[in-house]
């Protein structure tokens, strides 16, 4: 069921009954991406029950927010949301930035780091805060689950999955390793990215530590 009345007259007491249930603005996150799947929406927000997913979707439908597309003849029904949902998309960015500037912090141990939604948020950062690298440059960031392209054009940053054949540099490392690195103090980052595989031509590896506040000995050239 929806989150109770707040029986208060103002717009933001009425846009919270809506969205302000558990897991729904996480929800609206992911479809603001792309539709989603039931088993998506479920890998994506890892600890969400089946039972809890199922009642939020309802309750999103319900609201207006969240609309299902079951084509005839397909067994699976797809999630996407609808112009009121889609309208979110400033609210989560809002909450992105509020987030990177005052809520965030390394994770904890038993929390799960999704590397596609902690690539979209470093993406998302790098582009906020206007940090460049003196040309174009691709970095490939090379998870054991997949590797991503970290890409910037001259203009801004993207980030997307791919194979690292044409990268200028080249981390290996765990999602959670590189969560820690990039979201710890500045003056932590040098001693916490020891463990950081990065391979690349000199000059390369040394843009790539100096936009991330990093000064690792251990780098491999190649």
């Amino acid at each position: 069921m929806l989150a109770q009345s707040y029986r208060h007259f103002c717009p933001v007491a009425r846009a919270i009954e809506k969205i302000g249930d558990k897991w729904s603005l996480l929800i609206i996150r992911d479809l603001l991406r792309e539709p989603q799947r039931f088993t998506d929406l479920i890998g994506s927000l890892s600890n969400i029950t089946p039972k809890w997913l199922t009642q939020r979707l309802r309750d999103l439908e319900a609201a207006g927010i969240v609309k299902r597309d079951k084509k005839p003849g397909r067994r699976e029904v797809w999630y996407d949301l609808t112009p009121a949902g889609r309208e979110l998309g400033p609210v989560i960015e809002a909450l992105m930035v509020w987030g990177f500037r005052w809520a965030m912090r390394p994770p904890v141990p038993g929390e799960v780091v999704h590397p596609d939604l902690m690539m979209r948020g470093l993406t998302f950062s790098l582009n906020k805060r206007g940090k460049q690298p003196a040309q174009t440059a691709t970095w490939a960031m090379r998870f054991p689950q997949a590797t991503y392209a970290l890409s910037f054009d001259g203009e801004g940053w993207t980030s997307r999955k791919q194979d690292d054949s044409e990268a200028d540099v080249t981390v290996t490392t765990t999602p959670e390793i590189w969560a820690t690195v990039f979201s710890s103090p500045r003056s932590e980052r040098s001693r916490l990215a020891e463990t950081l595989q990065i391979e690349g031509a000199p000059e390369n590896v040394a843009e790539f530590m100096n936009i991330f506040g990093i000064q690792h000995k251990g780098t491999a050239n190649t």
